[in-house]
């Protein structure tokens, strides 16, 4: 009879697999088969999987956080002669008993931490490849967009979202050169215009431009350049409709708290 081991979970029963998969290589994988039983909340699928292993001679590896189901898997096999491996608890035991830390009782956490860190990843990515306006075509897939004059901390901003997992693309505006065809089919309650005064945009530029060894009377930093690039600033954001921060004395995180607040209550 090929050996049956049962791997049963109140989540999706990934590590007690993977930890019986590492064991049984050890033996070339004798041919053993694996049955995962996943999301087991009740003595009932306890009791079923207690028959089965019984029935085929097979034997139970499993991970259950809540402490009374845990028991009840332990006692029930015990009572039937099965062997049942604990593979989490006798960690979260000495844990508990070391540190004086109480366990949340949830399933499922490792798969939720590594979910939200891939979103962050995904997000991070996100906001680099539609970065400065580089293809309009993010706009579209973007959960936020940004939008504003040079050095008015699009960039910065955009990553300190993504990190709260939000997708983020940002165009820089200049009169020169037409706002892409996609900023104005965006929905205008994701995207926001970033408003600056022309005084503080001219030190900020100022001083950009010595930190790069270069002449701080460059147009760049000249005052009237910025009262026009932040004219037509004016012009796009009245057209597109969208909400305007000032940001003119706000630090990133100031700016993204006020962004992440209206989000929150528009939904």
């Amino acid at each position: 009879m090929v050996p049956i081991i049962y791997i049963v979970s109140d989540s999706v029963g990934e590590t007690a697999e993977l930890v019986t998969k590492a064991a049984v290589s050890q033996f070339n994988g004798s041919g053993v088969v694996l049955k995962r039983i996943p999301y087991v909340e009740d003595e009932s699928t306890i009791n079923e999987v207690i028959q089965l292993a019984k029935m085929n001679n097979g034997m139970i590896v499993f991970t259950l956080v809540r402490p009374e189901i845990r028991t009840y898997m332990k006692e029930s096999a015990e009572k039937e002669g099965i062997f049942a491996c604990d593979v989490m608890g006798p960690l979260m035991d000495h844990f508990q008993k070391q540190y004086g830390k109480t366990p949340l009782f949830e399933p499922g956490l490792v798969r939720k931490l590594d979910d939200d860190y891939f979103k962050k990843v995904e997000a991070i990515e996100f906001a680099v490849k539609y970065d400065d306006g580089r293809d309009p075509r993010g706009l579209l897939k973007a959960d936020i967009v940004l939008i504003g004059v040079s050095r008015t901390s699009k960039t910065p901003l955009s990553q300190y979202l993504a990190h709260k997992r939000l997708k983020v693309a940002n165009v820089p505006l200049v009169p020169e050169i037409d706002p892409p065809e996609e900023l104005y089919h965006v929905d205008k309650e994701r995207c926001f215009g970033l408003k600056i005064s022309p005084e503080k945009l001219n030190e900020i530029r100022r001083e950009r431009l010595k930190t790069l060894g270069l002449n701080d009377k460059a147009s760049y930093a000249n005052l009237d350049r910025i009262k026009s690039e932040l004219e037509h600033f004016n012009k796009v954001v009245e057209e597109i409709g969208c909400p305007i921060i000032d940001v003119t004395n706000k630090a990133v995180e100031e700016t993204a708290n006020l962004i992440l607040n209206q989000i929150q209550q528009k939904k």
